[in-house]
């Protein structure tokens, strides 16, 4: 049988039959549906390798039709920390959920690199919640391709320091307003996380005066 070594991220588990489950799996080549024969006995070598909330090393096999057969599976990460908060753990699972339906519409290896990123966000409880939900709403919205425009407004005119806009949602961007709640500071923020990683932005600081406002706004972007 031929096989392949992969990296691979758990995104749902169905079980099947006495002891078997079918799992979704997200690797850097995209979705692939495996079958994982005996993972719910007691003892299978196989069940340890295959957590939520993990990056996993695992060997994938042909089978009948498009459902392939796991047979050997490792644990590398497992983010044990995102289920000690609730909030983080619901959007976890929301981010499963939303690159499951997205990448099949769209397929591409970013898929993996963004969902990955995420749950080592959301398992570091020094990094700001809202700063995770910003960054993966920012990639989310390009990776479908309406990507937030954080240099010009929904006019074509430059984003100015001195002005003040709202997210138009008919146009998906932002919109000059007297009265908006997006400022410089907003949009120098999400210009920022829009270019860097996770890993970096952890060590940005002053960001919680503003980071619900930019969460807020990527999130009725994403959610078009």
């Amino acid at each position: 049988m031929k096989t392949v070594k992969t990296q691979a991220i758990v995104l749902r588990r169905t079980n099947y039959g006495e002891a078997d489950r079918i799992l979704q799996l997200l690797t850097p080549n995209g979705k692939r549906c495996v079958m994982v024969k005996g993972a719910r006995r007691e003892k299978s070598r196989l069940a340890g390798g295959i957590e939520l909330f993990a990056i996993c090393e695992v060997v994938l096999g042909d089978g009948k039709g498009e459902i392939g057969v796991l047979t050997s599976a490792r644990l590398i990460h497992f983010y044990r920390h995102i289920m000690e908060d609730y909030d983080r753990m619901q959007f976890a699972y929301l981010a499963i959920k939303l690159v499951s339906k997205s990448c099949d519409m769209v397929d591409g290896p970013e898929w993996y690199d963004v969902l990955a990123e995420t749950l080592a966000g959301l398992d570091a409880h020094s990094v700001n919640l809202g700063l995770i939900q910003t960054w993966f709403y920012l990639k989310y919205s390009s990776l479908m391709g309406y990507e937030l425009s954080l240099w010009h407004d929904v006019c074509g005119d430059k984003l100015l320091a001195d002005n003040s806009y709202s997210y138009d949602i008919a146009e998906r961007g932002l919109r000059l307003s007297d009265n908006g709640d997006i400022g410089s500071n907003h949009i120098k923020l999400l210009r920022l996380i829009s270019t860097r990683s996770l890993k970096v932005l952890a060590q940005v600081g002053g960001i919680e005066e503003v980071i619900g406002t930019c969460m807020a706004t990527v999130n009725t972007h994403a959610s078009i």
